[in-house]
């Protein structure tokens, strides 16, 4: 039972904890972005970047699903393929667009990097 709830746990504060530090990540990075551009270039939090990875968000809250429930079932290599479809997916969008591309990138990578804490976390204490 203990393991049960650990698990359910683990895969909420993935998803949900996920996309805060997710958003908190792209806002530094669009700050960083900003300080070291002398002209106004669009970073990873332009509306253009935003509207080019429409649905990211629920795309976030699957990734950081299947990377923590992957890493909790002892799969780790799942979190490759998870990766690659999520690459393939976006791949069209992101050709012509290096602010959307930027955005997919350092968001992609925080919410992996979250949800494999997690995950990890969670293994730890259910093994």
């Amino acid at each position: 039972m203990i393991q049960i709830a650990v698990a359910a746990l683990t895969m909420i504060v993935a998803v949900v904890g996920g996309y805060w530090f997710t958003v908190v990540v792209l806002r530094l990075a669009d700050r960083a972005g900003r300080a070291r551009d002398a002209e106004e270039r669009p970073g990873p939090e332009s509306a253009k970047a935003v509207q080019a990875l429409r649905g990211g968000r629920w795309i976030g809250y699957l990734e950081r699903l299947g990377v923590a429930g992957a890493i909790l079932g002892g799969q780790v290599s799942l979190v490759a393929i998870l990766v690659a479809i999520k690459g393939l997916g976006r791949f069209s969008e992101l050709q012509n667009n290096p602010d959307a591309s930027e955005r997919f990138v350092i968001g992609s990578l925080a919410s992996i990097l979250w949800a494999a804490a997690c995950g990890g976390v969670g293994h730890y204490f259910i093994s």
